[in-house]
């Protein structure tokens, strides 16, 4: 199993350095331009979020991005400082209330891009899982 990992301070502009990293691993394994679409969407959402919420911005904490992949599938786990988040209860972006507000669908997002998505660790942890066949 190949493993990368790149921590970048939970600076907003940090996410210019989260692409380049998925950039790199679009060519170092061969992904394929429509799966390295939606990684690049739902893991740069979730580093955002990272970096937003569970790290409240704050510089001197970091965020974690690690890569992994088998020959079946390929894993972004992104880790946070923060304390967490109830991710079980969260409002429907696509409810008539919810349209017109900004924000709240990241995670509706990386749900709909990535073929699984575990929250671990109180919701400071979300692994979102890629299948490549």
């Amino acid at each position: 199993m190949n493993t990368i990992r790149i921590e970048i301070p939970s600076l907003a502009e940090n996410i210019r350095m989260i692409e380049s990293f998925i950039d790199n691993a679009k060519e170092k394994f061969h992904l394929e331009d429509d799966i390295y679409g939606n990684i690049m969407i739902a893991v740069t959402e979730s580093v955002n979020n990272a970096i937003k919420h569970g790290n409240n911005g704050e510089k001197n904490k970091n965020v974690s991005l690690q890569l992994s992949l088998d020959e079946s599938n390929i894993k972004f786990i992104v880790n946070d400082e923060g304390v967490g988040f109830d991710y079980s209860n969260l409002p429907d972006p696509t409810a008539p209330e919810n349209i017109e507000k900004i924000g709240g669908r990241g995670i509706f997002l990386m749900k709909h891009l990535a073929d699984e998505v575990v929250f671990k660790n109180n919701g400071a942890c979300v692994e979102l899982t890629f299948y490549m066949n």
